[in-house]
C-alpha cells in the first residue's frame, strides 16, 4: 500500500493494489514517513476502506484535528453494535460517531451537560439501539476516564439506528422518531387507555409505524387502490378507523402528507389490535 496522505504519526489514507483509498492505524505508523512511501504493513492495527473519496477526505479532515483514539473507540462500538444487533452499518457512521464523541468528551470537560429530548423515546422504539449505547458510554469511561450520562447513550443509539438505515440524515431518523411518538399519544388519547408496551401487538404496531414514517419521508409510499379492503374495515372496525382519520389529519396539518387507502387499512387493523385488551395475536 502506498502513502497518499499523512494524518499524524498514527494514521495515514492510502492506497492498495486496487487503487481503492483507504484510511490506516497504527502506532508509529507514519513516523518519519512520506506520500509516496510505502505502508509498513507490520504495524497496521486497523484498515477503514470508506465508501467514497467524499468520506474519506471528511474522516481524513477530522482525523487531522482530533486524536485518533476517537476512531479507535468508535470502531470498538462499532464492531460490538454489528455483533449485538446482526446487522450491517454505514461506514459514514466511523465519520459521524467519532465526531460526536470528540465533541461529547470537549463537552463534559466544559461541565456541558447537553440533554436529549428524544431519550425516553429512544428507550422505549430503539432498545437494542439504546443497550447498544450504554455499553458504549462503558468502553468510552475505559478509554477516556470520564462516565457519559444515559442522554449520551441516547445520541449514541441514534447514530446507531441512523447508520442502520442506509446512512439517511439524522434529521430524518429524529423526525421519525417524533412521528411515531405523535401517533401513539393520538391512539392513546382518543382511547383514554394506556397501551400495552410488553404485548407483541404493540411492537408490531411501532415497528409499523417506524417503517411507514420513514416510507413517508423518503416519499416512497405507494397506493394499491383496493377499495374493497378500505371499505370492509370501515364496517368492521369503526373506532379504530375514526382513530386513523385524526392521524391523517394530524400528518396533513403537521408534514403536509396524508395517508393513502392502503395505509388507512393497516393502521386500522394494528389500531384495533394494540386496543383490544383480549387479542391473543
Amino acid at each position: 500500500m502506498e502513502i497518499k496522505k499523512v494524518l499524524n504519526n498514527n494514521v495515514v489514507v492510502a492506497e492498495d493494489e486496487g487503487a481503492k483509498e483507504i484510511v490506516v492505524m497504527g502506532r508509529g505508523l507514519a513516523f518519519q514517513k512520506k506520500v509516496g512511501d510505502d505502508v509498513d504493513e507490520t504495524k497496521i492495527e486497523k484498515t477503514f476502506v470508506m465508501e467514497s473519496h467524499e468520506l474519506s477526505e471528511k474522516l481524513s479532515e477530522l482525523l487531522s484535528e482530533i486524536s485518533a483514539k476517537h476512531l479507535r473507540v468508535a470502531d470498538d462500538i462499532v464492531q460490538y453494535a454489528k455483533e449485538k444487533l446482526n446487522a450491517e452499518l454505514s461506514d459514514n457512521i466511523y465519520l459521524t460517531l467519532t465526531d460526536h464523541i470528540n465533541f461529547a468528551l470537549s463537552r463534559y470537560k466544559q461541565g456541558i451537560n447537553l440533554k436529549n429530548a428524544l431519550l425516553w423515546e429512544i428507550k422505549r422504539f430503539y432498545q437494542p439501539e439504546y443497550q447498544v449505547g450504554l455499553k458504549a458510554l462503558g468502553i468510552i469511561q475505559e478509554e477516556f476516564g470520564y462516565l457519559l450520562d444515559e442522554d449520551e447513550a441516547g445520541f449514541i443509539a441514534l447514530h446507531i439506528v441512523n447508520a442502520r438505515q442506509d446512512g439517511q440524515q439524522m434529521t430524518t431518523t429524529v423526525t421519525m422518531t417524533q412521528i411515531v411518538q405523535d401517533i401513539l399519544n393520538i391512539v392513546t388519547y382518543h382511547y383514554g387507555m394506556v397501551l400495552d408496551e410488553t404485548s407483541l401487538n404493540y411492537t408490531r404496531f411501532v415497528t409499523h409505524l417506524q417503517y411507514f414514517a420513514q416510507r413517508m419521508l423518503m416519499e416512497e409510499v405507494v397506493d394499491s387502490g383496493d377499495d374493497f379492503l378500505y371499505e370492509q374495515v370501515q364496517i368492521k372496525y369503526p373506532d379504530a378507523f375514526k382513530c386513523t382519520q385524526k392521524i391523517d389529519a394530524y400528518l396533513k396539518n403537521t408534514h403536509f402528507a396524508s395517508l393513502t387507502r392502503d395505509e388507512q387499512v393497516y393502521l386500522t387493523i394494528h389500531i384495533y389490535r394494540v386496543t383490544e385488551r383480549n387479542s391473543l395475536s
